[in-house]
């Protein structure tokens, strides 16, 4: 019977003498190669790691001789054998399992390295055609990495080359062996590689075979892995950790995160980051955002990066204390001397001039984070408890064709400019919203409320006394005509909104008699 090693102390360890590698991705190969073979551990590798290791001109055995049967089906077949799996998964002080392996001539695998066919490239590539996806599969090697991390009291399994330079680090640590505590540690994330590259497969799976677009798959698997820690959360007393969603794709600009200065992020820094930054990326000229608790309170586009932002702080230049700016084009030192009065939390861009980071980072607690302007991820996700609600990206923009000018008088080109910004900023607003503009800029924003003439009247006061000649988008119809002669008292010339409401008719007459020009969307934007 085979006995467990174990170091001074009585900690438990694995002897690596056996080694099994299968890997697609051979970075990081050649070291950890060289090293086992100096440790005198015996290596089999399947055909394209066998020829590697050969091309090093190290003694390598390939599976084929030691299961006496070569790989088949053009090669989906390599591993999967007694010869492989019972030297895997045998308990080594098992005495019927000791028994089985010397009665079949078969020899205890120690250590298993196996990285997957890249999946994940497959999905990048978007590749429709099934038979092409279903080939870069991996069979062998996940039953590899299970029965290795099943039978972790006696593997060790390693699922991906950064863990290279640890298993080095703790054999020569060791003596040449693995602690039972990280082989478990290891299994875990071997187990967790698995499940994550069959959700994968399950999703793309899935969305190749829906018939229509807005078709949702009857199951969902959601994968997620942590990414950072965070300060706290909503509030000092709340824990919160940032989880990286591998489910679908990784085109979020959350994904790509790096922060370049400034204190560690909390909960609200993220969550709030994440409203600026989808709203800035929205306008295809400079603009700057400012977002406090998850709405914008100051928006503009210029032409001028610096003006673009004088002009989003002026929107609301009290509610910007302690908020998020977010610009969608390379920051300026001039644009970033803007805010050097005002305390904020989070400054976001695709990129800084080193003058404009250097001013930045000698702001001692401001987070400065750096992004692409990335597109949005492929699905909005809200949890309640026991599930989760999922629904597309309210992705939709505005097609000129099919705005409806419902009122005797049409915008002026100059209007139309405004009306399309308010719309767009609209649709980042809590519900119910209504956004006042003029210039390009928002001159009173208001956001959340249970009735739509409160939030009007909140954006009226937001705008001090700016309101002359704005106009005013809402996320959703008016049910009453008070919006409209509210916004008329104030100076309000023009409006978009979706339309939709029984009243229409009166909404539409009171602009008519008040001389204001109303469009119809048809597009609500509800955001809860």
């Amino acid at each position: 019977m085979l006995q467990k090693p174990s170091l001074k102390g009585g900690k438990t360890v694995i002897r690596i003498k056996t080694a099994l590698l299968s890997v697609s991705d051979k970075s990081g190969l050649q070291e950890l190669v060289a090293f086992l073979y100096n440790q005198g551990v015996t290596l089999i590798a399947t055909g394209g790691t066998a020829r590697f290791i050969s091309e090093m001109g190290i003694p390598v055995k390939e599976v084929s001789e030691i299961t006496g049967f070569p790989e088949i089906l053009g090669g989906r077949v390599k591993t999967l054998h007694p010869a492989v799996e019972g030297g895997i998964l045998a308990r080594r002080e098992l005495p019927q399992d000791v028994e089985d392996l010397q009665k079949h001539n078969i020899q205890p695998i120690d250590l298993v390295v196996c990285n997957l066919y890249p999946f994940e490239k497959m999905i990048a590539s978007q590749e429709k055609d099934l038979e092409k996806v279903v080939e870069e599969i991996d069979i062998g090697g996940v039953t590899l990495l299970r029965a290795a991390a099943k039978n972790h009291r006696y593997v060790v399994t390693v699922s991906s080359p950064n863990q290279y330079p640890e298993l080095i680090e703790e054999m020569k640590k060791n003596g040449g062996a693995v602690s039972e505590d990280k082989a478990l540690e290891w299994a875990i994330k071997a187990f967790s590689r698995t499940a994550l590259y069959d959700s994968q497969i399950a999703n793309y799976l899935s969305k190749l075979s829906q018939k229509e677009e807005a078709e949702f798959p009857e199951y969902v698997n959601i994968f997620l892995t942590k990414k950072a820690d965070l300060r706290y959360g909503e509030n000092p007393h709340q824990k919160a950790a940032f989880y990286q969603d591998l489910s679908f794709d990784t085109s979020g600009f959350m994904n790509h995160l790096e922060q370049l200065g400034g204190k560690e992020l909390s909960f609200n820094n993220l969550y709030d980051t994440q409203a600026a930054f989808a709203l800035v990326r929205e306008f295809q000229d400079p603009a700057v955002v400012i977002v406090k608790h998850n709405n914008p309170c100051g928006v503009a586009s210029d032409p001028d990066l610096a003006a673009a932002a004088r002009k989003a702080l002026a929107g609301d230049p009290v509610s910007a204390f302690g908020g998020i700016v977010a610009f969608n084009r390379k920051v300026t030192p001039e644009s970033v001397q803007v805010f050097e009065k005002l305390f904020l939390e989070v400054v976001i861009a695709p990129d800084f001039e080193p003058e404009a980071l250097e001013i930045l980072t000698s702001r001692k607690n401001l987070r400065i984070l750096r992004a692409p302007l990335a597109e949005s991820a492929s699905f909005d996700i809200k949890k309640v408890d026991g599930g989760l609600l999922i629904q597309d990206v309210d992705a939709i923009d505005l097609e000129k064709e099919k705005i409806q000018i419902v009122t005797q008088k049409q915008p002026t080109e100059k209007e139309w400019e405004d009306l399309y910004f308010a719309w767009k900023v609209a649709k980042f607003v809590k519900s119910n919203a209504i956004v006042l503009a003029k210039n390009k800029q928002t001159v009173g924003i208001g956001a959340g409320q249970m009735s739509r003439i409160d939030a009007l009247k909140i954006a009226v006061i937001k705008a001090q006394n700016q309101t002359q000649g704005s106009v005013l988008a809402s996320d959703a119809f008016f049910p009453f005509k008070d919006v409209v002669e509210e916004a008329a008292k104030y100076g309000v010339t023009a409006i978009i909104q979706p339309g939709g409401s029984i009243r229409d008719q009166e909404s539409i007459e009171a602009c008519n008699r008040l001389g204001i020009s109303m469009v119809f969307t048809g597009i609500r934007h509800f955001k809860h």
